[in-house]
């Protein structure tokens, strides 16, 4: 999926790019006081729209969705930590005119179909298994497990001082023609 194009895309980036560093570091310094605890969003929800943003801003091989319209697959592999936070999260949202849709997977082989595999933390044993199953496909890897980029993954959610920051192994996803916004690589913290 190529998402450049238009005249008013680098705009577009620009104003969209803006709004996610807003909404995350938004999201890292949130307080209880500032919201109250019932309305602080979730570790979940906040990692649920990182998942969305990730979909904005990483740009898939045309051949890597089949179609114009078809759906983005947000694949989740493992146990889900999300519950319904990830199904509201993109609920009636499209990036590219691709309607995401979440599909909630069994087995490593149906990740091929996905552009986004989120792999959970209970597949921690399973994964050298998972990431040869997607080996050379188009599909962006995000977990939250140690390790995750420097074992082969594309992108891990870690927790650090109480605030939710990515780590982003670029040469994995351009390995597999995925090219992530410089903009997301900016904001992205070492990996460990």
């Amino acid at each position: 999926m190529r998402l450049a194009g238009s005249a008013g895309f680098g705009s577009l980036m620009r104003h969209s790019a803006a709004l996610f560093i807003g909404a995350m570091l938004g999201w890292s310094f949130i307080g209880a006081t500032a919201f109250g605890q019932e309305n602080r969003p979730t570790e979940y929800q906040i990692k649920a729209a990182f998942l969305f943003n990730f979909a904005k801003f990483v740009e898939w091989p045309p051949a890597a969705l089949g179609s114009d319209t078809a759906p983005m697959i947000i694949g989740v592999l493992g146990d889900n930590p999300f519950h319904n936070d990830l199904e509201r999260t993109i609920q009636n949202k499209a990036v590219g005119g691709h309607p995401l849709l979440v599909k909630y997977l069994r087995a490593p082989d149906e990740a091929v179909r996905c552009q986004i595999l989120f792999i959970s933390s209970s597949e921690k044993a399973r994964l050298p298994q998972i990431l040869q199953a997607v080996k050379g496909a188009s599909v962006l890897t995000v977990s939250e497990m140690d390790h995750f980029t420097t074992s082969g993954g594309m992108i891990n959610l870690v927790l650090q001082a109480d605030k939710i920051h990515f780590q982003i192994n670029n040469t994995a996803a351009t390995d597999v023609r995925l090219k992530i916004s410089s903009k997301l690589l900016a904001l992205a913290v070492p990996s460990d």
